[in-house]
């Protein structure tokens, strides 16, 4: 029997509660498709941050290598200033484990509400391939003269081609394997961005050209995209992007496809260990309440187990959200789903 090793992440706020119901899900695909998950949890965190002034110990990234995978909750703790445990957790781990690929599918499921008139599920099925350790998030630049009237504040854009074209292959082998409309859009901003998006656009056509010639390309600017994506959700099938773009646009395509209660995200590493989680924050409010919505938590579980080649188990995990979303709640807003947090998961698990 197949095992794996899975680093858990539970975080804050209501990282825990939705974290449970995941691995509940989880556990119950292992068990119907004959694999084994070993959990480890790990207490990085907000909470752990206020007891000992440490973000996150320098062993942790060499440790969480031994994992498979890692499977996060949330972070951010309403009692820790925005900034610190982002910048010290989530944006270190994605940058010294080098998951350079944030994976995000933008998929309306049946009897979700999309706020996009006369879309259905049917127009609602796309996937965001952002790059994730590029751009202004290296942290490069700096300022000078702060809190004068003559404060200058610099971040720079930052690529090199090795990013960009390790990021473009793994965008077009990733449409060539979906198999759906074999089209790979580039969004970007050529027109003003000259420099970064005139070598993504360079690269993306080269590569193509040569290695991928049964792949239709397209280039967007992201403002035409971030239009389209309302107006025209069906014209996509993969889109490529930068770190930036990319962070804007997959929320945008979040409330699309019904909020960060059904949003799923994955930083992959393809030769490394990779890191998935629900796209949504820790919303303290919520917290231990039992009334926070877990599917996102539950389908980047699914992501996980698709990653770790269980794609079989992957597949009857999202076969059983739909039936969820399609015939059993009510909403998907956290305390008006009709069900408990646990509930719903114990729905999910059963599902299978």
């Amino acid at each position: 029997m197949k095992s794996y090793k899975i680093a858990v992440l539970p975080g804050d706020g209501t990282g825990p509660e939705v974290v449970r119901e995941g691995v509940k899900v989880l556990d119950a695909a292992a068990k119907a498709y004959n694999f084994k998950l070993e959990y480890q949890t790990f207490d990085f965190g907000g909470d752990r941050y206020i007891r000992t002034g440490e973000v996150l110990p320098n062993s942790a990234a060499d440790e969480l290598r031994k994992f498979d995978a890692i499977f996060l909750g949330a972070i951010g703790h309403p009692d820790v200033k925005p900034g610190i445990l982002e910048k010290g957790i989530l944006l270190r781990l994605r940058f010294e484990l080098d998951q350079y690929i944030n994976l995000r599918p933008v998929k309306l499921y049946p009897g979700v509400e999309t706020p996009l008139k006369d879309k259905g599920p049917e127009h609602i099925d796309y996937v965001v391939v952002r790059e994730n350790t590029g751009d202004v998030y290296t942290g490069i630049g700096g300022v000078t003269m702060k809190g004068t009237p003559s404060e200058v504040a610099i971040q720079s854009m930052v690529y090199n081609r090795f990013q960009v074209e390790r990021c473009l292959r793994y965008a077009f082998e990733y449409t060539r394997k979906r198999n759906k409309k074999k089209t790979l859009a580039l969004c970007g901003k050529t027109n003003v961005l000259t420099y970064v998006y005139d070598l993504w656009e360079r690269a993306f056509h080269e590569i193509g050209e040569k290695d991928y010639p049964d792949i239709k390309r397209e280039y967007y600017h992201v403002d035409a995209t971030c239009m389209w994506m309302v107006k025209n959700p069906e014209w996509f099938d993969v889109i490529v992007t930068g770190n930036m773009f990319g962070d804007i646009i997959t929320d945008l395509g979040a409330i699309t496809q019904g909020g960060m209660g059904i949003a799923a995200g994955g930083n992959l590493n393809p030769e490394g260990v990779s890191m998935f989680e629900p796209i949504g924050g820790s919303a303290p409010k919520y917290t231990n309440k039992n009334v926070i919505n877990p599917l996102a938590a539950i389908c980047s579980g699914a992501m996980m187990l698709d990653h770790l080649g269980e794609t079989t188990a992957a597949q009857a995990i999202e076969k059983s959200v739909m039936n969820v979303t399609a015939n059993k709640l009510k909403s998907l807003a956290a305390g008006k789903m009709g069900y408990s947090t646990t509930e719903v998961g114990d729905l999910v698990a059963n599902g299978l």
